[in-house]
């Protein structure tokens, strides 16, 4: 079973580095979604208790699992830096292509969060969950304008920052954060920082990562507990408006260019990115259907004995 978790982990893995696949989405389809989620929790409060109050560690770790944490990040980490060379080489060598399998799978990622709204709860709030969808769009369609061109040379401070923002991804099924690094221009520089083993870019990297994951896990929690429509709502158009930043054919400074010969190609290229992450998003659906079923089956027994 410790094997498995470690698969598991490079499954994770390796969603986290293709944009438009959500690392959380797959936690969810091989069914460690929430036992991942509990024992980040119970590891940060470890955390926490180790710098305020040690009196209380033994006991806030005696809650953390800590083998299955250890075989998943083995997992994660080991496939992050197999395939991370194969990426950048990629997207570097093939932007266009790159951009249009991205373009279908972060497209078709949309209904991850739209269909995980609640429909009577979204009648409540239906005018603003609509604005801030909107409004959102938008403001990402034109930011992306001004940060998806790719960075040659980011600094540090400007990795440690997207760190903390990319990494909530992890969190949040349907986010994807190799895409966010990808609108804010700072991928291929990611990948090829860890490609080339950049130790200082990845200390950092890492450090932001752990701080995104210690400040916005709660707010995240707490937005998704009482605001989730609205929350979920303001996900989806952030990632509509995104879609900018992964328009096939772009210059150097990330202006819009009209299609070019290879338009045949780039559309087989984007519904091929689509038709992936949609057997993803159906495998979900059919785990949790199956988790539904399995959960209602005790208490079906129960009710005939």
């Amino acid at each position: 079973m410790n094997l498995l978790y470690v698969v598991f982990g490079g499954l994770i893995g390796l969603a986290e580095l293709v944009p438009g696949v959500s690392g959380g989405t797959v936690a969810l389809v091989v069914g460690i979604y929430e036992r991942a989620i509990h024992n980040g929790n119970a590891l940060l409060r470890t955390v926490k208790f180790a710098l305020t109050d040690r009196s209380k560690v033994k006991k806030a770790a005696g809650h953390v699992e800590w083998l299955f944490l250890a075989c998943v990040g083995v997992g994660m980490v080991l496939t992050v830096f197999t395939f991370s060379s194969v990426m950048h080489s990629f997207v570097e060598n093939s932007p266009e292509t790159a951009r249009a399998l991205f373009l279908g799978m972060v497209a078709i990622s949309i209904l991850v969060p739209l269909r995980m709204i609640d429909p009577a709860d979204f009648q409540k709030h239906k005018v603003m969950a609509i604005l801030l969808f909107i409004g959102f769009a938008l403001l990402t369609f034109f930011g992306t304008g001004f940060t998806s061109a790719e960075k040659t040379d980011p600094s540090l401070v400007v990795i440690y920052f997207a760190a903390a923002i990319a990494v909530c991804a992890l969190v949040l099924p349907g986010v994807s954060g190799s895409f966010l690094l990808l609108a804010l221009g700072l991928y291929a520089p990611i990948m090829q920082a860890v490609s080339e083993r950049n130790v200082p870019v990845i200390i950092v990297f890492v450090l932001g990562a752990a701080t995104g994951i210690a400040l916005f896990i709660k707010v995240l929690d707490h937005m998704m507990t009482k605001h989730r429509t609205l929350t979920l709502a303001t996900m989806a158009g952030l990632m509509l408006g995104s879609l900018r930043a992964l328009w096939p054919w772009q210059d150097g400074n990330a202006n819009l260019l009209s299609p070019g010969d290879n338009l045949g190609w780039i559309i087989m290229i984007v519904l091929l990115g689509a038709a992936i992450v949609g057997v993803v998003m159906l495998a979900e659906a059919l785990t949790k259907k199956r988790n539904h079923s399995e959960a209602a089956a005790p208490a079906n027994h129960t009710l005939q004995d």
